[in-house]
């Protein structure tokens, strides 16, 4: 494990990431983060099966990519806390050269990331400060370019990331930014929450209440989050007839294997959600 360096923790404010660990039922958060989540599940007690639908479509993806795509390096932005089946986890148990950058901010995250995210011999892990809305950064660390072979192709993971950035920070450059500095053939493997599905009611206490934590999550609809995928061909969806899937899909619904189990309603999911390849 390389290119970790641990800023301050400050414990009193929420983040995403430990809110998330809390949710899945883990022990690295704390009362502030308990506390959002207690919030957020009041208003729609969906969000854990959401969030344990979105670690399924990731575990999916990493396969999906090395089985049937090719794909051996994965940069994988706002990873959260190390958990079961984490992207290297998944990935270099089908081949072991694989090679992974863990990209997150939270300390929490980076501390643990150092004594628990270890790759095979063959493989590589690394693992760095960064934020998604400073993409730049993230792309001239060295740390980056140490472990990847940037002349072949990289899976862009960006699993409920992007509904924590703004409008104001400009989302979609953000996300293109990434995809570009990747050679082709690259993918882009993106999960998205939205109040689409969302019973009306819980939707309107999650829009218009004040509780911990709603003011860094911004839904957008099917359509919004459709825009991410510009420029990609999407694939590993379900075909349509006439022609392949224009739009992202239901995470849920993605590739879904008998080992996921049933799926459960679209409504407890509500998370927008594919995987495009960079031509």
């Amino acid at each position: 494990m390389s290119g970790i360096g641990v800023p301050a923790l400050d414990t009193s404010v929420p983040h995403s990431a430990r809110r998330y660990n809390y949710w899945l039922g883990g022990k690295d958060n704390f009362e502030a983060d308990r506390a959002s989540g207690d919030a957020i599940a009041e208003r729609w007690p969906d969000i854990v099966t959401a969030v344990r639908e979105n670690r399924r479509f990731l575990r999916r993806a990493v396969r999906y990519a090395v089985q049937r795509v090719g794909v051996r390096q994965f940069l994988d932005i706002g990873t959260g806390l190390p958990t079961a089946d984490n992207t290297h986890d998944v990935a270099q148990a089908i081949d072991p050269s694989c090679r992974i950058v863990y990209v997150d901010n939270d300390p929490l995250v980076l501390t643990h990331a150092r004594a628990l995210l270890t790759s095979t011999p063959q493989g590589c892990c690394a693992y760095l400060d960064g934020d998604v809305r400073e993409p730049e950064k993230i792309l001239d660390n060295p740390v980056l370019r140490e472990t990847f072979h940037l002349g072949q192709p990289v899976a862009l993971m960006l699993a409920a990331v992007m509904h924590f950035v703004p409008e104001a920070d400009d989302p979609y450059r953000l996300v293109a930014t990434l995809l570009d500095a990747l050679p082709s053939g690259s993918l882009l493997v993106l999960s998205h929450g939205s109040h689409d599905l969302i019973p009306a009611e819980q939707a309107a206490r999650l829009i218009e209440e004040e509780y911990p934590g709603k003011d860094g999550f911004y839904a957008r609809t099917r359509a919004e989050v459709s825009a991410f995928f510009e420029g990609v061909h999407l694939i590993g969806q379900p075909e349509r007839a006439g022609g392949g899937s224009r739009r992202p899909g239901l995470i849920s619904e993605w590739r879904r294997s008998p080992e996921d189990g049933q799926a459960p309603p679209r409504s407890a999911v509500s998370t927008w959600g594919g995987m495009g390849r960079k031509p």
